[in-house]
C-alpha cells in the first residue's frame, strides 16, 4: 500500500515549490518587461497595464508581485545594484593580484553594460522617480561598488589619493556605460561584438596609466 501522510506532505511541498517557482518566473518577467518599457518610453508613460501585457499577465495581476509601478522601478534598480556589488566583490575575492582583479572588474562591468543597456538607460533617466528610501539604498549599494574598484586601484597606484582614484573609477563607468547609446543606434549584437574589446582596452589603459 502506498500513500499516507508522508506522501501527502511531499506532494503538498512539491506543489508549493512549483507555485513559488512560477511566481518568481512571473516576477522576473515583469522586471524584464519594465526595463524595456521604461527605457523605451520613460517611467511616467508606462502603466501597470502596459507592464502586465508585456509580461503576459493582466494589469491587476501585477499587484500580486508589486504594490505599484514605483515598486517595480525600485526592485529593478535595487536588484541590479545588489548584483553589481555582489559580483564585484566576488571578482576581487577570486583574483590572485590587483591587476588581475582590475581586469576582472572591467570585464564584469563590460558584460553588465552589454547585457543590460535598458537598465542603464532607466537608471540615467528615471532614478529620480524612485522613492526616497529606494534612492538612498541604491546610492549606498553603488557607493560600495565604487569603493570595491577604488580598493583595487589603491593597490596598483600606491601613491595616489583616494579622491583621484574615485574619479578614475567613475570615468571608467562613464566610458563603459555609454554602450546603451551605441546599442540603440547600431543594434545590440553589433555593439556587443565590436565594442567589448575596445571598451576593455580603453578602460584598462585609463585605469592603469600613471
Amino acid at each position: 500500500m502506498t500513500g499516507g501522510p508522508e506522501a501527502s506532505n511531499n506532494g503538498t511541498r512539491a506543489a508549493a515549490t512549483q507555485r513559488g517557482q512560477a511566481k518568481e518566473v512571473r516576477r522576473l518577467a515583469l522586471l524584464t518587461a519594465a526595463a524595456g518599457l521604461f527605457a523605451e518610453n520613460g517611467f511616467t508613460r508606462v502603466s501597470l497595464e502596459d507592464l502586465g501585457a508585456a509580461a503576459g499577465v493582466s494589469g491587476p495581476a501585477v499587484y500580486r508581485h508589486f504594490p505599484g509601478k514605483q515598486a517595480v522601478l525600485g526592485e529593478l534598480l535595487l536588484s541590479v545594484s545588489r548584483d553589481l556589488l555582489d559580483g564585484g566583490l566576488r571578482v576581487v575575492s577570486e583574483a590572485d593580484d590587483p591587476l588581475t582583479a582590475l581586469r576582472g572588474l572591467i570585464q564584469f562591468q563590460v558584460d553588465f553594460a552589454l547585457s543590460n543597456p535598458d537598465v542603464i538607460r532607466v537608471q540615467d533617466r528615471d532614478f529620480g522617480s524612485l522613492s526616497d528610501a529606494d534612492q538612498a539604498e541604491v546610492r549606498s549599494l553603488q557607493r560600495s561598488y565604487v569603493e570595491t574598484w577604488v580598493g583595487v586601484l589603491a593597490r596598483i597606484h600606491t601613491d595616489a589619493d583616494v579622491p583621484g582614484l574615485r574619479v578614475r573609477a567613475h570615468a571608467a563607468f562613464g566610458l563603459i556605460n555609454s554602450t546603451p547609446h551605441s546599442v540603440r543606434h547600431h543594434g545590440r549584437k553589433i555593439a556587443a561584438k565590436s565594442a567589448r574589446p575596445i571598451l576593455e582596452q580603453m578602460a584598462l589603459a585609463a585605469l592603469t596609466s600613471a
